[in-house]
């Protein structure tokens, strides 16, 4: 009788054990879930933060530069498809992340003509809200960089509590799916030609 006791009393610890440790894998991987799409949402929001500073650039330069309609118009028109799209955190596949990345690279590119064309023009460079301008948009690109570095930390961390034994048995009977993450875009690793 003592035997037996002594054998269920075993099973039952084992057993509350089992669940603790199981509720807390299951609690973890929810927890890096949130935090991938936290890190997405400050990735977006710091694009938005670009988005909404192009019209008070695209505005200052025009005053100066208004021959320069060709590359006003290409800002605002990247602009206005980058903000077009819309990535859903828990449905990031790498196809829709790379279409992101696609309408994100053509702002920058489209930026990158803006301040071009603004070495033609002392009186602009000099302007005090350009410059004030030029220093938030330069600041908030570093802000993309580390808010694509912190999703990609996320996004790994979390990759990799899902591919590990025994939380991967977790991850798949609850659909925990494999997050993807940026990367360089093509072309990203040649220098930009310099043409004067």
């Amino acid at each position: 009788m003592k035997k037996s006791l002594i054998i269920i009393a075993a099973i039952a610890a084992a057993a509350v054990l089992l669940i603790g440790w199981s509720v807390g894998a299951y609690n973890s991987l929810v927890t890096m879930d949130e935090n991938v799409s936290t890190q997405w949402a400050n990735v977006e929001t710091q694009y938005q933060r670009r988005a909404d500073l192009i019209p008070n650039l695209v505005n200052t330069v025009k005053g100066y530069a208004s021959h320069e309609k060709e590359t006003l118009e290409g800002v605002v028109a990247a602009r206005s498809q980058a903000t077009q799209i819309k990535v859903d955190p828990s449905d990031l596949t790498p196809e829709k992340l790379a279409a992101y990345q696609k309408a994100q690279g053509a702002v920058t590119s489209a930026l990158g003509k803006l301040l071009a064309i603004t070495e033609s023009y002392p009186d602009l460079k000099a302007n005090q809200n350009f410059l004030e301008l030029q220093a938030q948009l330069e600041g908030t690109e570093n802000r993309i960089t580390v808010a694509r570095k912190n999703f990609n930390d996320a996004a790994q961390s979390y990759n990799t509590a899902i591919r590990r034994f025994p939380k991967s048995i977790f991850a798949g009977m609850f659909g925990f799916d494999k997050r993807a993450y940026f990367a360089a875009e093509e072309g990203a690793a040649q220098a930009p030609k310099v043409e004067f």
